[in-house]
């Protein structure tokens, strides 16, 4: 058993959406560490640019709004231009809405529901041959899907899109996988917890009151993040399929629940 390539990438090909920044960049520069070649892609070329600058030569900008089907296509032409195959595909690129129930908008709704669960699912099939291209029995290609402990629990905030997008992802990640395995495909997901980002600007911003409330009195680490992501992009992973990994400091599996003795 060779431990020691275990968790390599080396020669690996990788696309990571939402990968300028937050835990898609986490991802992204875990994946570089590991060896392996990775396309970040996000709505803002700059934002990709500079963090292809920043994470060195193995990491190159491929910029594309995937919030429509039309835009998943494109992003996957575009990648089928440059390479043959495709090993690892990370789902990251996301959007949230929060607002009071009575006044909650259709916008609001479907900007959530077509990015985090709509998209997923139609660059992946636009990536099927490239992904095939990538995968065989011995070393089968990747799809990690990114949702979110808020897929698995509720949160205090009024984000109903949000939940429900992640809740369905998570899902939607074990039908994709149970056809995709046949491919030499395998489909996994992440739930994220409290992570440093745009988007959780509550752990962002007020990190040490969020920690309180997690079970290991922290938030997550970019190498909390990029480990888990490396597990399941690698030979380590290869045999786990339609599961989700949740990484929160047991937030969702370890907490206590408040006492109803009266």
């Amino acid at each position: 058993m060779d431990t020691n390539s275990l968790f390599r990438l080396d020669g690996r090909i990788a696309l990571v959406t939402g990968g300028s920044r937050g835990i898609g960049r986490m991802i992204a520069q875990g994946f570089v560490a590991q060896g392996a070649k990775v396309y970040v892609s996000s709505r803002k070329a700059e934002a990709c640019e500079e963090t292809a600058a920043a994470l060195g030569e193995n990491c190159i900008a491929l910029p594309h709004d995937i919030s429509t089907v039309e835009g998943c296509r494109a992003l996957a032409e575009d990648l089928a231009a440059r390479e043959s195959r495709l090993d690892i595909l990370v789902n990251n690129a996301g959007a949230a809405w929060g607002e009071p129930f009575e006044t909650f908008p259709e916008a609001g709704w479907d900007k959530v529901m077509d990015l985090n669960v709509k998209s997923p699912f139609f660059l992946t099939q636009a990536l099927h041959d490239l992904l095939k291209a990538g995968g065989s029995a011995e070393r089968p290609a990747k799809v990690i899907n990114i949702t979110s402990i808020d897929g698995q629990r509720l949160n205090p905030w009024e984000t109903y899109s949000y939940h429900a997008s992640k809740s369905a992802l998570i899902y939607l990640t074990k039908r994709m996988a149970a056809r995709l395995v046949r491919d030499h495909i395998n489909v996994t997901s992440i739930a994220p917890g409290a992570f440093a980002s745009d988007m959780n600007k509550a752990a962002r911003d007020h990190g040490d009151a969020v920690a309180k409330a997690i079970p290991a009195k922290r938030i997550g680490s970019d190498e909390d993040m990029a480990g888990t992501a490396i597990y399941l992009a690698s030979r380590a992973g290869d045999y786990v399929i339609g599961d989700t990994i949740t990484v929160d400091g047991g937030l969702v599996n370890a907490s206590l629940g408040g006492s109803i003795d009266g």
